[in-house]
């Protein structure tokens, strides 16, 4: 139930603007920094309006409304109505808010001045983020209203602890279970404590409660947090990759008629046509074949001219790794001048290779989207190609960029690794630590550099599909700094020109080491593994799935040794 309500939260809360300047995206080009800032900002504006919208229904309420949230105060402790509806419950708990602001308002007229501690106490003022997600739980899925819901409260006392008594015994009277309760001196002025409480109830109890405890004189405020264990707002993320046909309603389609600047801006059949390959690509669902494109003899002339460059830069200025692979694709006919290739086939090949699958995208996804789907091993690619009067230039990722750019790396395995760990790290992660996610990745799976003896080469798939930029990270006119996750994600990103600053990895498997200690920073309170058995995103915080990881790291290490010992008995035999 938890995880249902956790995807109503998610689906509340989801990007619905283009990503375009007139809707206040901050750059003509989309990158997947530009792309989590501005997703971050929406969100934020998008939770305001939910909540706001929650606070002025109840502002219409009726006058018999009205008269249920001044009921006689001698009667608040055992208060109980049964309301007829979701929408009442929500507009009830407002009620009852608004009247606590009365007390407060008219409590700092009495003083001659207000009170500047309530003015930034993040309290009452209106119904939260959790209780409107809970309530509009109950209200999509009725049956579940007498579910029993993990949850805490924090409760701010005015009077001493002996009130705490009376509290308690209202929420049994509700019905509720405590299971644990926790209190400390309150630092804020005219509170005597503040009290956690963990409880077990209702989801419709729980909203009740709730509106009865903040009408209670004895209490400063009330605070619905969620449970570790069983959340209202978890955070959302896929544990399969089935999951990621959930993501389409956050794929906002960048169409080249969004900005006269886009080459393709006048030119009506190229418009045309990457509509039609985006709905082909919005029809796909998880373990349907990746549909096939008919591509045209001038979306090929694109590609044998950006291909042709490419073949040219490759071996002095990319990476090993990238070089071997390469010539791999071309050995076994899948990279060739002429043609472009079908996402299937380069998919076939990347999982024999590594693992990693591809899945055809409409558009491009938000930033949380696309790195949630690394943690898969599935790669999310376009399909359509850029415009043919700019072959070398795209103001966002085309299937060249991805087919040459991201292709080849993601078949080996170091790299395959890393991109893999980007993509755990993201799930449940916070708006703010996706974006400095995203910008490593961008300065690192995008616009990286790596050293090979005394030389830096490349392994970014923004320069090597970018020839300009290529020459322009590799020569003396921008500072090279050395990979270190902390500071890299930090790094402002330059969306007009060519980047001043790019950061050198030792090598891919430093990159990993470095990039484990510190994702073991982010605020997100468990960890998660992939489980290439079941396909599944396990997340790691039950004594039952630790035995489990340790039961098959037994196994591999029972395996490594056997290997070991056969090793050193042929060395000696």
């Amino acid at each position: 139930m938890a995880v249902a309500a956790a995807q109503k939260n998610r689906e509340m809360f989801a990007i619905k603007k283009s990503y375009s300047i007139e809707n206040g995206y901050p750059a003509r080009r989309r990158s997947l920094v530009d792309d989590a800032r501005f997703e971050t900002l929406v969100v934020k504006q998008t939770k305001q309006s939910v909540l706001e919208e929650a606070r002025q229904r109840a502002n219409d309420t009726n006058a018999d409304q009205t008269i249920t949230c001044t009921k006689d105060k001698g009667q608040e402790e055992n208060y109980i109505d049964i309301l007829s509806s979701d929408d009442e419950q929500v507009e009830s708990l407002v009620c009852a808010v608004q009247e606590e602001e009365a007390k407060a308002e008219a409590s700092s007229d009495s003083d001659g001045k207000p009170d500047d501690d309530d003015d930034d106490d993040d309290d009452d003022a209106g119904l939260t983020e959790e209780e409107v997600v809970l309530a509009k739980t109950i209200a999509e899925s009725p049956d579940s209203e007498h579910n029993v819901q993990k949850a805490a409260l924090v409760l701010r006392l005015r009077e001493g602890i002996g009130s705490l008594g009376r509290i308690l015994k209202t929420i049994e009277n509700f019905k509720g279970t405590i299971t644990h309760v926790e209190s400390r001196p309150s630092k804020k002025e005219g509170l005597q404590f503040e009290v956690l409480v963990k409880i077990d109830m209702s989801r419709q109890s729980l909203l009740q409660l709730i509106r009865n405890l903040r009408q209670s004189s004895a209490l400063d405020g009330v605070n619905l947090l969620a449970d570790n264990s069983v959340s209202i707002k978890d955070p959302w993320f896929p544990r399969h990759a089935s999951d990621l046909d959930n993501c389409n309603h956050l794929m906002t389609k960048y169409e080249p008629d969004l900005d006269m600047n886009h080459p393709g801006f006048a030119d009506k059949e190229y418009r045309a046509r990457r509509k039609v390959i985006a709905e082909i690509a919005f029809a796909y669902k998880y373990g349907d074949p990746i549909p096939s494109i008919p591509y045209t003899e001038t979306e090929n002339e694109t590609w044998s001219r950006v291909f042709n460059t490419v073949l040219d830069l490759v071996p002095k200025h990319a990476c090993v790794e990238y070089q071997r692979t390469f010539k791999k694709l071309q050995e076994e006919r899948i990279f060739e001048s002429h043609r472009i290739p079908q996402l299937q086939e380069v998919s076939d090949f990347l999982k024999k290779s590594t693992g990693f699958t591809l899945r055809p995208a409409a558009g491009l996804l938000t930033a949380r989207d696309f790195l949630s789907s690394l943690a898969f091993r599935i790669f999310q690619s376009t399909q359509y190609v850029r415009h043919i009067n700019s072959p070398y230039h795209t103001p966002e990722p085309d299937c060249i960029h991805e087919l040459l750019g991201h292709m080849p790396l993601l078949a080996d395995p170091s790299f395959a690794q890393f991109s893999q760990e980007i993509g755990l790290a993201s799930l449940g992660a916070s708006d703010e630590e996706i974006e400095k996610l995203s910008t490593i990745y961008w300065f690192t799976v995008e616009f990286g550099l790596c050293k090979e003896g005394p030389e830096v080469k490349a392994y970014g798939a923004g320069l090597l599909s970018a020839y300009g930029e290529l020459l322009h990270a590799l020569s003396d006119k921008c500072e090279h700094r050395a990979f270190d996750p902390s500071i890299t994600a930090l790094q402002k990103y330059q969306d007009q020109e060519y980047q001043p600053i790019y950061y050198v990895a030792e090598s891919f498997e430093d990159a990993k080491e470095k990039f484990r200690r510190w994702v073991a920073t982010m605020s997100r309170p468990f960890e998660v593994r992939f489980n290439p058995h079941t396909q599944r995103v396990e997340v790691l915080d039950s004594v039952d799935r630790l035995e489990g990881m340790l039961s098959q790291l037994n196994t591999e290490m029972t395996h490594l040794m056997n290997a070991v010992n056969k090793m050193k008995a042929r060395q000696f035999a």
